[in-house]
């Protein structure tokens, strides 16, 4: 039998920023209200990123511009990591740097190589504020990286140069969604 709840289970789906859409580009602001709107919002998050079957998902991918990510994603012995990080910052990443494929909820259906560290440390909160240190290794890791970006202002084609950074966002500029992102996106 299974203790507590199942995390999203009482969320709303939310829709999903897509490309384009200035709050993707925009740090995310700290969370200063441990509260009931925030623990909301994390429900509605956890939702949100298991129906559009991600492994993680940022706030500003929901449209709301605050530093908080969730997570349900396997590390490379396919262990499961299942939490979230409310103001984390980034103290440490080492390791190889592997060139895996990435993609993204607000990129729907596109992918490319990305570069990123085996190893990434975080360190932050929970939604009732206790403090959290979250170690990742190989595909987690590169889960943390991406969902850290977000809170950042950036997506993974940032990290993505030559070709394939020019491939992908011309994908994006032609897919179906781009004309839903509210603004064009560039292939420079």
């Amino acid at each position: 039998m299974r203790h507590g709840s199942i995390p999203g289970a009482s969320g709303r789906v939310r829709p999903l920023t897509l490309l384009g859409d200035p709050v993707l580009h925009t740090p995310g602001a700290e969370v200063t209200d441990f509260g009931p709107q925030l623990a909301a919002l994390v429900e509605d998050m956890f939702a949100t990123m298991y129906a559009a079957r991600g492994v993680g998902l940022a706030a500003n991918q929901v449209g709301v511009g605050l530093r908080v990510f969730v997570y349900d994603c396997p590390d490379d012995e396919d262990v499961r990591h299942l939490g979230h990080l409310v103001n984390p910052r980034l103290v440490d990443v080492d390791g190889v740097s592997v060139r895996g494929p990435e993609g993204c909820l607000s990129l729907p259906g596109l992918e490319a190589a990305t570069p990123r560290f085996d190893h990434a440390v975080l360190e932050g909160f929970t939604m009732r504020g206790d403090a959290v240190r979250v170690h990742g290794t190989g595909f987690f890791a590169r889960c943390l990286q991406h969902e850290y970006d977000h809170l950042e202002g950036g997506v993974y084609t940032d990290h993505v140069t030559g070709w394939r950074r020019r491939r992908v966002l011309r994908q994006a500029a032609k897919a179906p969604w781009a004309t839903r992102a509210g603004a064009a996106v560039t292939t420079a």
